[in-house]
């Protein structure tokens, strides 16, 4: 299989730097949510989130990823004053203390403006800017940031093939992007494992990941830490019991294209991506 990864080179004001390209990044998850399906509750104070974020760095994080609103099925939706107030509370240390970029994971976008003059460096849009008027992606644009453009839909029924149907929420995404002033070399690309789709529908997805990585100039970012579909397909019904499946997907989602990996466990994710990149070294 041919894959062509895409390049990026971003650097920021306070200093800090990311490389994208055929070295597999991992992100590392801080969750300061009560609710959170797998951590729920376990960093939601500053004495526990930030040794936390130093220690994900330690194990091989390259960037970290803030969210302070749950977004697991089910999930009881924050107004983005509420959620704007507990971020708030912990993002201007953590972007203090981290050594590598942060970026936050919010579709509301005041939240975001408010993260982004904290000192944020990318935005996590799990909607895509598909979510309000456009007004994500008017401020990402006046910041000048990367921005993360996942899959989302409500529901899981498709009235064509599913990944005819993600390309054609891409095209869309990538419209609205540009149209705001967004520059092309700073979009990111995410399939939303999880959001929008059944745990067959996730499978498929996966199956068949290259036709999208390969459909569009952009890096892309698989998020499929301790999901439903792994322990489904594993018989693991405890969350924190799924990382070995989730460096398994990874690993198959780094042979397809994917870039950025964004895990709850570090050093797993971490580990398995450095061996797999010391084999395909050796192979091509």
């Amino acid at each position: 299989m041919h894959i062509q990864w895409q390049h990026r080179s971003y650097r920021w004001k306070d200093g800090k730097e990311l490389e994208l390209g055929e070295t597999p990044l991992v992100m590392g998850i801080l969750n300061v949510t009560p609710d959170s399906f797998s951590d729920g509750g376990q960093w939601n104070t500053e004495e526990k989130a930030l040794p936390h974020v130093k220690d994900m760095i330690k194990q091989g994080a390259a960037l970290i990823d803030v969210g302070a609103e749950s977004t697991r099925p089910g999930h009881v939706e924050l107004t983005a004053e509420e959620e704007t107030r507990r971020l708030m509370q912990f993002l201007p240390q953590v972007i203090a203390q981290s050594s590598v970029p942060v970026s936050v994971d919010s579709y509301h976008y005041e939240t975001m403006e408010n993260a982004l003059q904290a000192g944020a460096h990318i935005v996590n849009d799990i909607w895509g800017f598909q979510y309000d008027d456009g007004s994500m992606a008017r401020v990402s644009a006046a910041f000048d940031v990367p921005v993360i453009l996942m899959h989302n839909q409500n529901g899981t029924e498709y009235t064509e093939d599913i990944i005819e149907a993600m390309k054609h929420f891409f095209d869309r995404s990538i419209e609205i992007a540009l149209k705001a002033g967004v520059k092309e070399e700073q979009i990111i690309l995410d399939p939303g494992i999880g959001f929008g789709k059944t745990g067959e529908q996730n499978m498929q997805v996966l199956a068949r990941l290259d036709e999208l990585t390969q459909a569009f100039p952009c890096p892309w970012l698989l998020g499929v830490s301790r999901k439903r579909f792994i322990g489904t397909a594993l018989g693991l019904p405890n969350a924190e019991d799924r990382d070995e499946g989730t460096a398994a997907v990874n690993l198959w989602g780094a042979d397809r294209g994917c870039t950025i990996f964004r895990v709850h466990n570090v050093s797993v994710t971490a580990r398995s991506l450095k061996m797999w990149k010391e084999l395909r070294n050796r192979v091509l």
